[in-house]
This record gives C-alpha cells, sequence and structure tokens, in this order.
C-alpha cells in the first residue's frame, strides 16, 4: 500500500468516525461526501495504476498494491454506506443509479433493497429530487433542497447534492456523476412545528386577560374612577384577568422545567389518604362554590412510592379539573386501587360531569388543548394542567390514561410503579 494511499483510506476512516458520530447535520453531510469522492479517487488511481506500468514486474507490483487499496478502501466504503443514517445515492450522466445504501432504500420504500441501475425516474417522481441531480449533472452543487415523502409516516429530508468529476471530486466541468445525500430533519421539523404552536398559543393567552385588564384601567383613568361603584365592580374583574396570567406564566414555567428534566423527583412510601384528604381541604371553596361533593375513598393503610410535593400537584389538578367542570350537584371520587401484579398501584379521580367526546381522548394531555376553549376561560384554566400531570407521571416512570362518555362523566387513572 503507497503512502498516499493509507493517508486517503486514515483521512476516510477520520470521515467515518465524524458522520457517525458528530450530531451536527451539517458536519456528517459534509463527511459523506468526503468519504464517498476519496473512494472514487481511490479506485480511479487504482485503475490508472493497473494500467500505465510498463515493466512487467512493475505492472505485478502496481496490481498487488492497488488490489490491495481496493480491497482495503472497499470494506471501508462499504461499511460507511451500510451504517450511515443519512441516505446516500450515486447516479451517473444518465441518472442510473450506481451506488446506495439501506438508509436510501428506506427513503424509497424499496422492499427488494437493490437500487443498482435503475434510473432516478424509475424511483422517484419528486420534481425536487429530479432537479437537484439534474443540477449537479450541469456542475451545479445544490443544497438545503427539502423533500418530503407521502405515506403513513411522512418524513421530511434535507438533500444535498454535489457533481463529481472525471478526477473523482467536485467538478462544475462536465460533472460524470452526482452524489445526494438525504439528511432525516423530520424530528426537528416537528420540533420546530410545536415550538411555533406553543408560542402561538401562549401570545394568544396572555392577550385575552391582558385585553381585558388594558380596557378596564382605560375605562377607570377616563373618568370611571370617580365612580365608586364602578370601580369596585372593575377592580375584582381586573385582579381575576391579572391572576390568570399569573398562573398561566407559573404553569409555563413548570412545564418547561419538567420537561427540560430540571424538576427532581424523590420517590419514597407514602401515605395516600392524608395526601388526598389535604388536596381535598385546599380546593374546599371551589367545591362548595360549584356545589360539588368531593369523597376521599382511599383506604387509611393505602401507600404509594411517589414524590410527596409531586403527587400533591398531580391530584391538585386533577381534582381541581374534576370540580371545575362537574355540573351542579355532582360528586367527585378519589379511589385507590394497589397493584395486581406487584408493578403498578392505581389512583383513580372519577366525576358526574359532561364527559368528554371520544374525538378529543387522544390529544386531552397536549399543552393547551382544550375540549370546550370558551368554557376552560371561564373556569381559569390555563390549558396546561393535564400536561403537567402526564409529564410528572412519566418521570416517576408511570403513566396517565382516561376514560369517559358524554353524559356520565370521565375517570382519570394515575399508575405508579412500586420499587
Amino acid at each position: 500500500m503507497t503512502k498516499r494511499n493509507a493517508l486517503l483510506i486514515s483521512a476516510s476512516a477520520v470521515a467515518v468516525a465524524v458522520a457517525l458520530i458528530v450530531p451536527s447535520l451539517a458536519v456528517r453531510t459534509i463527511a459523506a461526501v468526503a468519504v464517498v469522492a476519496i473512494a472514487l479517487a481511490l479506485v480511479i488511481r487504482a485503475y490508472r495504476n493497473s494500467h500505465l506500468a510498463s515493466p512487467a514486474e512493475d505492472t505485478s507490483n502496481s496490481q498487488d498494491n492497488s488490489q490491495a487499496d481496493s480491497f482495503a478502501f472497499s470494506k471501508l466504503f462499504e461499511a460507511t454506506m451500510s451504517g450511515m443514517r443519512e441516505g446516500l445515492l450515486v447516479v451517473d450522466k444518465d441518472m442510473r443509479v450506481v451506488a446506495s445504501n439501506p438508509a436510501a432504500h428506506k427513503l424509497f420504500n424499496l422492499s427488494r433493497g437493490n437500487l443498482t441501475e435503475q434510473r432516478l425516474t424509475e424511483l422517484t417522481r419528486n420534481p425536487a429530487i429530479y432537479g437537484a441531480f439534474l443540477d449537479a449533472l450541469k456542475g451545479i452543487e445544490r443544497s438545503g433542497v427539502k423533500v418530503q415523502t407521502h405515506g403513513q409516516d411522512r418524513l421530511i429530508f434535507d438533500l444535498r447534492v454535489v457533481p463529481i468529476g472525471g478526477d473523482g471530486v467536485a467538478s462544475r466541468n462536465a460533472a460524470k456523476g452526482a452524489l445526494g445525500v438525504f439528511v432525516d430533519v423530520t424530528r426537528l421539523e416537528r420540533l420546530e412545528q410545536v415550538r411555533q404552536e406553543f408560542l402561538s398559543n401562549v401570545s394568544h393567552e396572555l392577550r385575552t386577560p391582558l385585553t381585558a385588564i388594558l380596557a378596564f384601567v382605560e375605562t377607570l383613568e377616563g373618568g370611571a374612577i370617580e365612580d365608586q361603584e364602578a370601580a369596585r365592580r372593575f377592580l375584582p374583574i381586573i385582579r381575576k384577568n391579572a391572576s390568570r396570567m399569573h398562573d398561566l406564566i407559573d404553569d409555563i414555567l413548570e412545564l418547561s422545567a419538567i420537561e427540560a428534566g430540571n424538576v427532581p423527583v424523590t420517590a419514597q412510601s407514602l401515605a395516600l389518604h392524608p395526601i388526598v384528604n389535604d388536596v381535598v381541604s385546599s380546593l374546599t371553596s371551589k367545591a362548595e362554590a360549584g356545589e360539588v361533593t368531593v369523597t376521599n375513598y382511599v383506604a387509611e393503610d393505602a401507600r404509594v412510592y411517589a414524590d410527596a410535593r409531586r403527587l400533591e400537584q398531580m391530584l391538585t389538578n386533577l381534582i381541581d379539573n374534576a370540580i371545575k367542570f362537574n355540573r351542579k350537584g355532582g360528586t367527585v371520587s378519589v379511589k385507590y386501587e394497589p397493584s395486581r401484579d406487584g408493578r403498578r398501584d392505581r389512583i383513580m379521580v372519577e366525576d358526574t360531569g359532561e364527559g368528554i367526546p371520544a374525538q378529543h381522548l387522544e390529544r386531552l394531555f397536549e399543552r393547551f388543548y382544550r375540549v370546550d376553549r370558551a368554557r376552560s376561560r371561564e373556569k381559569g384554566g390555563t390549558g396546561l394542567g393535564l400536561a403537567i400531570v402526564k409529564h410528572l407521571a412519566l418521570l416517576h416512570g408511570g403513566e396517565i390514561n382516561v376514560k369517559s362518555e358524554v353524559g356520565k362523566g370521565s375517570a382519570f387513572t394515575v399508575e405508579l410503579p412500586r420499587p
């Protein structure tokens, strides 16, 4: 093996490591392009060496070295193509596939698992993909091309296509082929969508009480402050909307801390009955105002394994919701069911409210999701309570689920694992 070829293979090994380890999409894409470019350079160099040597003994040595170099790099190249998460596709000047990897097969949903010798038009009708490869064959590098697949699992890829010249490196003159790297950015796109929806919801939720506060303040400044009866009527409304904003900001900060993993959970054996009693006592005034009866059916000797503060937080949110969205004369029941298989205990909060339509149950624990937005705002809800309960249950290693029937009520169940 020549010194130059050894250096090229070493550089390829480094590029492979970068492509497989470094989380940056841009760096991994560049590394993938470098590996393929070096591979082509070595293959072409080996080919030239095997044909340009004149003496018989030099020809024999050159062929042996070329074969050893080609074999060493072919194994490295094969491992790289198979192990990379990015889809790699190489086409010749006739748009026929000459190399690909398993990730590319997944992209094109091929069960037969072989793309070689197929034309690009046979694989896809996506104009973005075809146009990018066509430009590369004209010597124009394309990057940042967004590609979406259609089907049950919609995937989004960032495509970069570079021309490959006759010397095995990217060239703008008479490209002999093109190399495309498909980077899966589906998760990033979904996270960006969630972020945008979150900001939109927060802005909307804050705008409503803030508008009300400003309107009443302007009315007071316009002379209504001299009218004591009007002032007494306006001030409680201003306080209510200010409290709503305060609660919303508190819930946003709490949920953000939970999702970021900054909320410690120290689980220990706890007596459940007194914790439920404390929560019910703290919500007595709300229950009386709504003419709702809350009953603790938890046995006095019942014990669960949880963080005391976070368990109280979950129960408060669930019982508070059961009271708010109940009917006059309704009931809320808190029950406990010990684990039957020694794995998970169950805490149930059941109400006799109007129930939740089935189409809403799947999204009920999403941030800011409401079955009835107008009623939720009227009751003072922030739309984050159930999301907080869900994430706290997950932090305990448990989960929460809901069953509901319209006209009969709902039952929320928190499952907590035993140690």
